[in-house]
């Protein structure tokens, strides 16, 4: 995907998050090293991945959002592994 330069309407999710990567890590930050600023965005990353509600699921976690996914759509997902099994040559 193309987006024009100086034009972040058209990428708007990308934008959000490159925006509350900035306030909430970079801005607070002045990294001593590569090191340090691989670990501290590393663990921002795995808290906004894993921790944090996001609107887009809800207001729930990512690991809460898959695993009602996952409990809402069970039968859906035994169903197509059953239509998608390969029959067995004897």
């Amino acid at each position: 995907m193309f987006i024009d330069p100086g034009s972040p309407w058209q990428n708007a999710w990308v934008e959000s998050f490159n925006g509350r990567m900035r306030d909430e890590l970079l801005n607070l930050w002045h990294f001593d090293s590569l090191l340090e600023a691989q670990v501290l965005i590393e663990d921002w990353r795995q808290d906004y991945n894993t921790n944090r509600p996001h609107t887009a699921h809800g207001d729930l976690t990512p690991t809460e959002f898959a695993t009602q996914w996952r409990h809402n759509n069970h039968s859906n997902i035994r169903t197509t592994n059953i239509l998608l099994k390969q029959p067995q040559l004897s």
